[in-house]
């Protein structure tokens, strides 16, 4: 019974990030999407309390779990548009193969940022 409380106590922390953030992003007229800034003001509260709160843990672990099911519309909505993407093959290739190369690119810059940042902290 507790882990079940645990678990739901997870989940309402995501969904209350999640609605704060879309709240935030609306009223302060933020150019990012609401469950980027709830992530974002999530984030900072994780660092800041300097561990994981309620059953969040387990809340996200179960989510990773279920991370396959959430591609099942964009796979769909493939097969859907299947003569779209056959007439515009070459923008939407080059679109994810750039999209992919920056994305990995500034994860690396980030993550040595980061690295950099720990061994200077470290004693």
């Amino acid at each position: 019974m507790i882990e079940v409380a645990r678990l739901l106590a997870g989940g309402a922390i995501l969904l209350l990030c999640l609605v704060g953030g879309e709240w935030a992003a609306k009223w302060l007229g933020l150019p990012l999407p609401g469950p980027v800034v709830g992530m974002a003001a999530l984030t900072v509260a994780l660092a800041v309390v300097g561990r994981t709160l309620g059953g969040l843990d387990r809340a996200a672990t179960l989510l990773l779990k279920a991370m396959p099911l959430f591609f099942i519309p964009a796979g769909v909505g493939v097969a859907l548009l299947s003569e779209t993407f056959r007439a515009a093959w070459l923008p939407i290739g080059a679109a994810l193969l750039g999209s992919t190369l920056i994305a990995l690119a500034t994860t690396a810059i980030v993550m040595k940022a980061v690295a950099k940042a720990l061994v200077k902290r470290s004693p």
